[in-house]
């Protein structure tokens, strides 16, 4: 069943603002993940055999939840426009951008802890 299309700059249907904001939310809770994991390795981690490695993991992490914060408003922004103007969603790389910088943690963590090995 498909939802009836609405004038170019009329309110959307509730639901679909609703599920845009469900979506925005989630996206918001990793951010805040991101940056409690950060303020975690900063605080609870003994050093790494790196001296500068549990610092650089903690700034990786925190910059990573700032970041998708900030594109998790503007990707709101965006899908709400397209809504109101009944046009097609914008893509997004947030998903891509998130798993680039997870992997680049966890590879930064596995040279550390090789790197600690005697």
């Amino acid at each position: 069943m498909t939802a009836p299309r609405a004038e170019p700059g009329a309110e959307p249907d509730y639901r679909f603002t609703l599920a845009n904001e469900r979506t925005f939310l989630a996206w918001i809770r990793t951010a805040l993940a991101l940056i409690a994991a950060g303020v975690a390795v900063a605080q609870l981690l003994p050093p790494f055999a790196v001296s500068w490695g549990r610092h650089g993991l903690a700034t990786l992490l925190v910059a990573a939840g700032a970041l998708l914060a900030v594109a998790s408003v503007r990707r709101w922004q965006l899908v709400q426009r397209a809504m109101r103007e009944d046009d097609v969603l914008p893509p997004t790389r947030l998903p891509a951008v998130l798993t680039a910088l997870l992997l680049a943690a966890c590879a930064a963590v596995l040279i550390m802890i090789f790197l600690g090995r005697p």
